[in-house]
């Protein structure tokens, strides 16, 4: 059997996407439509200080294409925080003109393939606090998608040593960090708590940066043989004081 990579966890991770059902939404009054969306500014604003006071984190951002229109990302230092919260969100009243098109439970992950001995407890790292607690940059883009490692025949992840494993992680690591500071990449783990096994959610202020790096990992052994894709979905940031705007 080969040996398990541990992983250093986070705060809990809701991705939730929605389709706006707009043939019912242009039947309300102003006046009731009106209500709707500050219901929604007001939960925003309340995210938004949880934020500030790094409790825990959101992006709210306008889908492009057909897949859905809003993409909602909340993290919440325990699952139960989560769940209360989705239930709270569930409970605006602009939720009855919401369909639900996907959303993924995940928590914030990092893995152990890189990681150096040390007697230290990593929980400790301020590095560490800052990628397993992150404050979500309001970046103008997003990119979600879920994605899993192969597991046939001769091109089984899982059945590849460690050390094997370790080298392929340096490598695609290292395509990675020639995007730094164009693109801002959150990994979390989803083995055991929804149909994939890793969520990566990234943001940028350029969307094309998301077709350069992922274009170029596609070209890295962990990506090209190892590498399985689900669908992706980006979209445009939508700040709270943009809702009446986009709802009308």
């Amino acid at each position: 059997m080969s040996e398990a990579v541990s992983t250093l966890d986070g705060w809990w991770s809701l991705h939730l996407l929605y389709n706006v059902d707009w043939t019912s939404l242009k039947t309300l009054e102003e006046s009731k439509k009106d209500h709707l969306i500050g219901e929604l500014q007001s939960f925003l604003e309340r995210e938004e200080e949880v934020h500030k006071n790094k409790e825990g984190s959101y992006s709210f951002y306008n889908v492009t294409g057909q897949k859905a229109d809003i993409i909602l990302w909340m993290l919440r230092p325990t699952i139960d925080e989560l769940n209360k919260l989705e239930l709270e969100f569930n409970k605006l009243g602009i939720r009855d003109y919401l369909i639900p098109a996907y959303s993924y439970v995940s928590v914030i992950e990092m893995s152990g393939y890189l990681a150096k001995e040390s007697d230290e407890d990593p929980y400790e790292n301020p590095y560490v606090q800052s990628r397993l607690y992150p404050e979500v940059p309001k970046s103008k883009y997003i990119c979600f998608y879920p994605m899993d490692k192969k597991r046939d025949l001769d091109d089984n992840w899982y059945m590849l040593p460690m050390e094997e494993r370790r080298r392929l992680m340096y490598d695609h690591g290292m395509i990675g960090r020639q995007y730094a500071g164009k693109v801002k990449q959150f990994i979390t783990g989803s083995q055991g708590l929804d149909k994939y096994e890793w969520g990566v959610t990234l943001f940028s202020d350029d969307m094309l940066e998301f077709k350069n790096i992922i274009y170029e990992m596609r070209f890295d052994e962990a990506s090209a043989r190892y590498g399985i894709f689900g669908d992706f979905y980006v979209g445009v940031h939508l700040p709270a004081d943009e809702l009446p705007a986009f709802f009308k």
